[in-house]
């Protein structure tokens, strides 16, 4: 069954840490699912668990038919990419080209499907321009960009992306959102960590939210930004214009600013 399943899972860190505790969850091949919560709610430590770098304390994790338990982080990581928040963090070639080439070609790729999965990595980031250049020497929003391209390179089924907008400006954030219209259209599925609730609304249906080792809630964006006991033990904040449309007395469930438009024109057209 193509999923991910986390099935009554904790995960203790080896100094005794509790980090996760009885986590349930499914995400469907080609879903788009953003999980939010304050920093130490355990989602980073969730999403590890996903691809392998972390492996269950109890219950267990699959990813299709494996069980995570039964696999290395590598054989995992085939169908579960992860991109890091820091791309310092995850690289270490010294040419952009090579970066996004490492993964295809440890999976024994030929040189002509390598250079495919570059040049198409490369093409729905806008980074082909660097292909060159020593990635250290480059910006770190297009740093940020090489280390997406690097995972895309593998044709993963699923794809991990933790804080992809910070450090990025709008530019940076629409290439983002048409990255995932592309990989919904190619039916892959990503996860995604973060803190910008923008990005969350206008680009996620399913919402996630995570607070003291626990899953608290999982539904619509709409559903987890209108309740307030989700948005305080989150401790997450609802959107600029959520925020004005819950103060002018429109309703708390107001994400973006189409939606704030089309209620004020109600309000006027019924007066």
């Amino acid at each position: 069954m193509s999923q991910i399943q986390l099935e009554n899972v904790d995960f203790r860190y080896p100094n005794g840490f509790l980090a996760n505790e009885n986590l349930n969850l499914v995400i469907k091949k080609g879903e788009r699912v953003a999980i939010v919560g304050q920093n130490g709610a355990g989602k980073t430590t969730a999403v590890k668990l996903m691809n392998g770098l972390n492996k269950p304390t109890n219950g267990n994790v699959f990813v299709n038919d494996m069980n995570t338990k039964d696999y290395t982080t590598a054989q995992v990581a085939k169908y579960v990419g992860y991109v890091f928040q820091n791309p310092d963090d995850q690289i270490f070639n010294q040419s952009v080209y090579d970066e996004i080439a490492y993964m295809p070609r440890y999976y024994k790729k030929s040189e002509k499907e390598v250079k495919k999965n570059v040049d198409e990595a490369a093409d729905i980031l806008n980074i082909r321009t660097f292909l060159k250049s020593n990635p250290f020497e480059i910006p770190y929003t297009i740093r940020k960009f090489v280390t997406i391209a690097a995972i895309l390179a593998i044709e993963p089924q699923y794809l991990i992306l933790d804080e992809p907008t910070a450090g990025q400006d709008l530019v940076g954030t629409k290439i983002l959102s048409n990255l995932l219209d592309v990989l919904q259209q190619k039916k892959v599925g990503v996860i995604t960590i973060t803190h910008d609730m923008e990005f969350v609304t206008e680009n996620f249906l399913r919402v996630i939210a995570m607070a003291n080792k626990h899953i608290i809630a999982d539904g619509t964006a709409k559903e987890i930004f209108s309740r307030d006991e989700i948005i305080e033990e989150s401790r997450i904040k609802r959107t600029d214009m959520g925020i004005i449309g819950a103060e002018l007395g429109l309703g708390k469930d107001i994400l973006n600013p189409a939606e704030l438009v089309e209620v004020l024109s109600s309000r006027i057209d019924v007066q």
